[in-house]
């Protein structure tokens, strides 16, 4: 009989504790699904005063939630998302629930976008680095139409490039246009290339200085590459000396002329011969160097006097018209010199960084040639300029 009692006791005790521990995994259960039930509300809501107090209100029937409620109220703090799926995740670890691997990637998720959200609020970080690339506007090669009184000077300063770039992709051997004359006006700084067979981005980018990195991006290379007759920009590239617009060979004519009482040696190169198109205006000896500037001004839209006689009159004559003579020469200017009985005229086709000026004219290698030659720094002063 007392055995008997004994075994119903020892039931009664294992079903009771069995019942607590349950009671206790269950309460555990229900306390970390409250938490991760809450989190919505705490992500959602600011703390209002006072709020430490209803957390700490919430079911005080274990001692897993007095331990959340006490850390909570005690600490002080404003308890975000990550911080409660964080203590969640701890606590079904320990409990080894079923939720743990659950509960702990959803903290790991909420904790990673804090931190971006953090990143991307400091003023002082770059939340999102990014590639500066140039817009379709700023890549886009443009035609521009000369207008009167328009240098290759002028016209670069305008779009803000430089004019040995304007002139390497117009092959333009003169800084002076024409009126109604269509200059290619490139994006930025460089050389506008045709693909030839057998070429790379590589082998281009090294022939003309460029960065083949920055040739790929600019052209949008990165997927087909580039393809025979297709025409690239080449940022920052240099044109080589042999292939900029009127290289010439070596093999120049040396010529010496008398100016002003000095004697200055110079190179010309014959540009044409028998230039025989006459405007209807122009009143001066066929084949004489009055005749051709004045054609020559006609084409840049500055034209000049049809009866101004020998060339050795026509600064007077300028002044009288009303131009400005002075002796700074600028592209697309008259050069005018009084020496000798008939005097010489030409137009003033660049402004050389050396100081120097390169003119054409006609009729000072031949009778009805057109050349271009280069003038001595030291010489320039020498000369009367009409522009």
């Amino acid at each position: 009989m007392s055995f008997l009692k004994s075994s119903i006791v020892n039931s009664f005790v294992i079903a009771r504790s069995n019942i607590i521990k349950n009671w206790k995994l269950v309460t555990v259960y229900a306390s970390v699904t409250a938490i991760v039930a809450a989190i919505a509300i705490v992500g959602c809501y600011k703390p209002q005063s006072g709020s430490s107090n209803s957390v700490a209100s919430v079911s005080n029937k274990s001692g897993v939630s007095n331990l959340v409620s006490n850390t909570i109220v005690n600490s002080q703090i404003t308890v975000s998302s990550e911080v409660a799926t964080s203590i969640a995740a701890d606590i079904a670890e320990t409990a080894n629930l079923s939720v743990a691997n659950n509960v702990a990637n959803l903290s790991i998720s909420l904790a990673a976008k804090s931190s971006l959200d953090q990143t991307q609020s400091d003023s002082t970080s770059i939340s999102k680095p990014q590639l500066i690339q140039p817009t379709a506007d700023q890549k886009e090669i443009i035609t521009y139409t000369a207008a009167a009184g328009d240098t290759v000077q002028s016209v670069a300063q305008k779009y803000n490039i430089s004019a040995d770039t304007i002139k390497w992709a117009n092959n333009l051997t003169s800084d002076a246009l024409n009126v109604g004359q269509k200059v290619i006006i490139m994006p930025v700084n460089g050389v506008l290339y045709t693909v030839k067979d057998g070429d790379t981005v590589q082998s281009v980018a090294q022939k003309y200085g460029a960065d083949p990195d920055r040739v790929t991006a600019y052209n949008n290379l990165e997927l087909n590459g580039i393809k025979t007759g297709q025409q690239i920009i080449l940022p920052d590239g240099i044109l080589p000396e042999n292939e900029r617009p009127g290289y010439v060979a070596p093999t120049t004519t040396s010529t010496t002329t008398s100016t002003n009482n000095s004697s200055s040696s110079s190179n010309s190169t014959i540009v044409s011969t028998n230039y025989a198109n006459t405007s209807a205006g122009n009143k001066y000896s066929f084949g004489e160097c009055t005749w051709y500037v004045y054609e020559r001004r006609l084409e840049m839209g500055e034209p000049v006097g049809s009866f101004w006689g020998n060339a050795s009159s026509w600064s007077a004559y300028a002044r009288l018209a009303g131009y400005t003579v002075n002796s700074s020469p600028s592209a697309g200017a008259v050069m005018q010199t009084s020496s000798g009985y008939y005097g010489h005229v030409a137009i003033v086709e660049s402004v050389n960084s050396d100081g120097s000026i390169t003119v054409g004219e006609m009729n000072y290698s031949g009778w009805d040639v057109v050349d271009h030659r280069t003038i001595a720094a030291s010489e320039v002063s020498n000369y009367n300029y009409i522009h």
